[in-house]
């Protein structure tokens, strides 16, 4: 429906959407915020919009993305650019911000990689969206990782939040540890690991775990690897950025899984 201008910043809607910084108001109302054109045009085209805010002054060149959300019952408000800029976490906000479903979608097929403490939103949404880039089938979050559904994570995969199976798991330990009973391959990035450029060719249905940026994969975690690499340092470095080491990883497996050795 299309409602009409808004321009007051205590408006209901306007501080709801405010609040989808918070993980309290996510999980509540199982909305995300998306913000940005680019953002917002990927996401009317995979999610279930709610509500959409376009500033008022730009509405001729955001007709095609209202139509698409009033097509699907969402609610798509004209609004004064004030109200953008307390709506949206960025910096320097667009011109459109809008709610919507968070998906929930069954992990797929073929490798996958485990986030094990990740905190940063901008690690956790840039290994999600390498793990689009390197079409693998999916992401699974132990717990104290961060929320890939925070405005700054969502920002961080470029639109693969949209397209990337998500599941989070209470225990990743129990969780890795069932999967290999099944069989499936656990690839833990470790420093007191293998040479990771030596290894052996490995099975395409593995799960590849990250650690978090400071304390790297945790024990109980550790424990459930069937194989432990490390990235060779040449330089006084002791380790890398945790969504960097995590990019060198996929796509030396997606070399070797599309490439062969």
């Amino acid at each position: 429906m299309l409602m009409d201008l808004v321009t007051s910043t205590a408006n209901e809607k306007v501080r709801f959407m405010r609040a989808l910084d918070e993980a309290k108001a996510r999980r509540a109302s199982g909305l995300m915020r998306v913000e940005g054109r680019k953002l917002c045009l990927e996401a009317v085209n995979a999610l279930r919009v709610d509500t959409l805010f376009v500033d008022a002054d730009k509405i001729g060149e955001y007709a095609a993305l209202m139509d698409q959300c009033l097509a699907q019952g969402a609610a798509v408000y004209p609004v004064a650019a004030r109200v953008i800029h307390y709506a949206s976490e960025a910096k320097t906000p667009q011109d459109v911000v809008l709610s919507a479903h968070i998906p929930q979608r069954p992990l797929g097929e073929g490798p996958l990689v485990a986030l094990d403490g990740v905190q940063d939103p901008g690690n956790c949404g840039t290994v999600i969206r390498t793990c689009d880039a390197a079409g693998l089938g999916g992401v699974i979050l132990g717990a104290g990782c961060a929320d890939p559904y925070a405005p700054k994570a969502v920002r961080a995969t470029m639109g693969s939040l949209f397209r990337v199976p998500l599941i989070k798991v209470p225990d990743l330990a129990e969780y890795l540890a069932a999967r290999r009973a099944e069989g499936r391959a656990v690839v833990v990035s470790a420093l007191d690991g293998e040479d990771f450029y030596t290894r052996d060719p490995l099975p395409q249905d593995l799960i590849l775990v990250i650690g978090s940026e400071g304390r790297g994969v945790s024990p109980a975690v550790a424990a459930c690897a069937t194989h432990r690499f490390r990235l060779p340092m040449a330089g006084g470095s002791e380790s890398l950025n945790a969504s960097v080491a995590a990019g060198i990883l996929i796509y030396d497996l997606f070399r070797e899984f599309r490439y062969g050795r």
